[in-house]
Parts: structure tokens; C-alpha cells; sequence
């Protein structure tokens, strides 16, 4: 397996460009299921994880090129409707070909996609909706199997915000017959992205970034075009590794429309932020400020952004409360920074982080995506050498992170395993 080598210490100048979202390009991609012609997508980052995204949609019979950073999927000659455990265990995120099979095709079988490190994130509120729409489901062998005669639309609440249930339930109802209504929806930028390539596919969809999203459904959606936002998760994990090593850094090709609690709790400990539309430039002068956060539903602070914030605060002066609100297992790389020299206590689902003056280089192993993320900013700051191991997590959703920081100044490469 692939690691990341890095002598810390190097304080971070430049500009880097931010990607497109992972996060919503995946139910993008999904939803040219919803179609019987070429969608064309562009700005699509270059991971693991949108691979096999494209690998199951091929599996599914659609059509699929993967150019430079575009994406072209034609699913006219669609002809599964089964998502094998293999395909599906490798991204979570898999769940997703479930509200469009089961629009398109009427049926759908769909392996669970089981726990993951950072909690279980189980899809009972996906199936309760679908269910209030019409659909039988069985649960049977670890696949979800379900079928429709005609999904029609009908009010659904979910007890918990979920994202990809928004998002699965939004996609299923564009052709579901009548109105659907969805309550306590999620909020994010990416459930927006969402709907607003629905509605360019011809889909009638109301509310979406508040907590109720209205969706008539039509008879057909038609083939799109359309470029992908930018991804706000990466461009925090920026701003938070420059005001952790200090410098100057430029984090351009963001939203900084979509990173506002992101960005108010990094100027809170005394980095300066200089803010534009599609910008912010990043000045830190050394030790920050601890501060606290809690992660909640956008537009609160992200829990994408949990594992970075704390990396961060592992130097800050004073103390910092980390509350964990959206996953039970999140703080899997508390144990990791500890090993680095971190002063980390952890009580259920808060995490006290009082800063030391400075980390120490150790190996480490990644456990997850935004953890991988931590333990390489904890190694830019460090004094030493730190390896970082496991870093196919890591692939998953940064795009070539470490070339990334290798632009600004940062030690850091990639050895094979």
C-alpha cells in the first residue's frame, strides 16, 4: 500500500486550485440513470472513488468515457438492475443507483453497504421513503431488493437529516407520478448542485437548501450538460493546513459562499483571512488561537471538517472542545495524533484537545478519508519525519493532495508499499 513521507516544519506559500466535489459529483453521475441519452459532466475530479462509481454504472449497462476532467455516461441501453456487494463495498456512496433504478426501472437490487469506520450510517430512512412512495422491499442474502408497479409521490419526513437520503428520494421522485415532499431535507451546497442539474434534465423540484424540498414528478427527464462545484471539503482542509503551518496561502477555484462556519471558526483563532466570491487568502504568523466547534447538519461546521479542525488544534494555545454530533465512531484518529505528541481527551462524543507547542514525526496509520487528511496536515507542522500509511483512503476523495502541497512548499511525497 501506497504512504506519504513528510519532513514537517515548512510553512505553506502560494496558491492552489481547489477540484470539484467529490461529494457532488457522485449523485450527479447517479443521475444520468434517470435518462435515456449522453450527459456530459465536467470539472469531475480524478479518484478512487468516482472510478468506481463509473465501474458500477458501466456494470449497469450505461456508457461511460472518463477524458481529461469530464465525464460522459449515455444509460440508454441500461438492462441491470442488480449493484453486486463487490462494487458496492468498495464506496458507501454505491447506495445512490437506488432511487433512480427503481424511477427508471421499477425494480432494483442494491447489496447493503454495511458499517465503515467512522459508524454504521445505516439506509432505513432511503427504504421508509421509498416505501411511503409505493415500493415493496426485501431485505434478503445483504441485498436490498425492491420493485414498484409506479412509485407515486406522497410527504415523507426523515427523523434524522440524511444527505444521500435526500438525495436518493429526490432522484426516485422527478418521475414518480404526483407531488413528493420531503421534510427535515438536508441543506448542503451539494444537495442544490443536485437538484439544479434535475431541473436543467427537465425535473420540477422546489426548496431545495431549505428543510422542505418539493418535486413533481414528470414523465421523462432529458440528457445534460453541466460542470460540477467546487469541492468546499477540500478547500477547508487547505485553509486549515495553511493557518496550521503558517505562511500565505491563496486557496482559489473554491465557493467561499459555501465554507461560512468553516471560515468563522479559522478566523476566530487568529489566522487572517482575506475573502472573495471564488478566493480566500490565508495568513498565519505562528501558534493560533484553540477554539471550539461542534459538527451539525450544513450550514453548521461540517464533520468532513472535524478531523482537520483538530489537527489544527492540536498547537493552538489554550484548550479546544471538539463535539462530535453526526457519527459515533469519528475520533478513531485522536489515538494517531496522540502517537505524534497530541494532548487529546476523549469522553464520548466530545474530544478536549488542549495544544502542546508542537508536534513530534511518527508513523502513522490513516483509518478514513477526512483522518488520512489530519494525520498529513499533523505531519506538515511536525518536527521530523512522519509516514502516513493507508493512503488509498486518502485517494478516495483528495485529488493528488500531496502535489498539492508540494506546490507550496511543503516536504511531502508518496513511496510505494
Amino acid at each position: 500500500m501506497d504512504k506519504l513521507v513528510i519532513e514537517g516544519g515548512r510553512p505553506l506559500n502560494g496558491e492552489v486550485a481547489i477540484s470539484g466535489a467529490k461529494n457532488a459529483a457522485l449523485p450527479i453521475l447517479f443521475s444520468a440513470l434517470l435518462t435515456d441519452g449522453p450527459c456530459v459532466y465536467h470539472n469531475i475530479p480524478y479518484l478512487r472513488d468516482i472510478l468506481s462509481t463509473i465501474e458500477l454504472l458501466e456494470t449497469l449497462g450505461a456508457r461511460c468515457t472518463f477524458e481529461g476532467r469530464t465525464v460522459t455516461i449515455d444509460a440508454g441501453g441500461m438492462c441491470c438492475h442488480e449493484a453486486p456487494y463487490d462494487l458496492v463495498r468498495k464506496m458507501r456512496a454505491s447506495i445512490l443507483v437506488l432511487g433512480p433504478l427503481m424511477a427508471r426501472l421499477k425494480q432494483a437490487r442494491v447489496s447493503l453497504p454495511g458499517g465503515c469506520a467512522i459508524g454504521a450510517r445505516p439506509i432505513n430512512l432511503h427504504l421508509r421513503g421509498l416505501e411511503r412512495m409505493g415500493a415493496r422491499i426485501e431485505l434478503s442474502h445483504g441485498y436490498v431488493e425492491t420493485s414498484v408497479d409506479k412509485l407515486r409521490g406522497n410527504a415523507i419526513y426523515f427523523d434524522v437529516v440524511t444527505v444521500t437520503g435526500t438525495e436518493n428520494l429526490m432522484m426516485a421522485a422527478t418521475l414518480a407520478e404526483g407531488t413528493t415532499i420531503l421534510r427535515n431535507a438536508a441543506r448542503e451546497p451539494e444537495i442544490i448542485a443536485l437538484a439544479d442539474v434535475l431541473r436543467r434534465m427537465g425535473a420540477r423540484i422546489s426548496g431545495d437548501g431549505s428543510e422542505e424540498i418539493t418535486i413533481e414528478g414528470v414523465d421523462r427527464l432529458t440528457p445534460v450538460e453541466t460542470t460540477i462545484i467546487p469541492d468546499r471539503i477540500e478547500a477547508g482542509t487547505f485553509v486549515a493546513a495553511a493557518a496550521l503551518t503558517g505562511g500565505d496561502v491563496t486557496v482559489t477555484h473554491c465557493d467561499t459562499r459555501h465554507l461560512g462556519a468553516i471560515l468563522h471558526k479559522i478566523r476566530l483563532t487568529g489566522a487572517v483571512l482575506d475573502i472573495l466570491p471564488d478566493q480566500v487568502r490565508v495568513r498565519s504568523e505562528g501558534r493560533i488561537t484553540s477554539v471550539d466547534i461542534k459538527t451539525q447538519p450544513y450550514p453548521g461546521f461540517p464533520t468532513d471538517m472535524q478531523a482537520q479542525f483538530m489537527a489544527l488544534m492540536t498547537v493552538g494555545r489554550g484548550l479546544s472542545m471538539v463535539s462530535e454530533t453526526i457519527f459515533e465512531n469519528r475520533f478513531i484518529h485522536v489515538s494517531e495524533l496522540q502517537r505524534m505528541g497530541a494532548d487529546i481527551t476523549v469522553s464520548g462524543d466530545t474530544a478536549l484537545v488542549k495544544g502542546v507547542p508542537h508536534l513530534s514525526a511518527a508513523p502513522v496509520m490513516a483509518s478514513d478519508l477526512r483522518a488520512s487528511a489530519s494525520l498529513v496536515m499533523a505531519g506538515l507542522v511536525a518536527r521530523g519525519q512522519t509516514v502516513v500509511n493507508r493512503v488509498y483512503h486518502l485517494d478516495r476523495g483528495y485529488e493528488a493532495m500531496e502535489e498539492k502541497f508540494k506546490r507550496l512548499g511543503a516536504a511531502i511525497w508518496r513511496e510505494k508499499g
